[in-house]
């Protein structure tokens, strides 16, 4: 799901994988009981660096935008691994309908939060 460079943050390394899907429905197995909503959150400053390579963005700097771009997905990342331990730990084996949300906290942080139905599939 995420690539190793991002998941060298929050390494996890599980026997058996986690789905983790954006729909309801899975086609190839059945959900056997539904566990309840689990949500993973990820909070990142931009630091000043960050700010005044942002400001430059807005002046023709293409470099600031891919590493502000590349922050928020390491954000992403971090956010759905926590989400997937979080449905791990009440024994979960799949999540479904996973959704993103993300917002600007004061002007220095970024939070990104995943969230979605654990359960557990009957096939799995």
């Amino acid at each position: 799901m995420c690539s190793a460079a991002y998941r060298r943050e929050m390494p996890t390394f599980h026997a058996t994988a986690m789905r983790i899907l954006t729909t309801n429905e899975i086609t190839d197995a059945r959900v056997n009981s539904t566990l309840g909503v689990v949500v993973g959150i990820a909070i990142r400053s931009r630091s000043v660096v960050g700010n005044i390579m942002a400001g430059l963005e807005a002046l023709g700097n293409g470099s600031a935008l891919d590493e502000y771009r590349d922050l928020l997905m390491a954000c992403r990342c971090e956010a759905l691994t926590r989400m997937e331990e979080e449905a791990r730990g009440i024994g979960a084996t799949a999540v479904i309908g996973v959704r993103f949300d993300s917002a600007e906290v004061g002007h220095e942080m970024v939070e990104v939060v995943a969230y979605g139905t654990a359960v557990v599939l009957l096939d799995a």
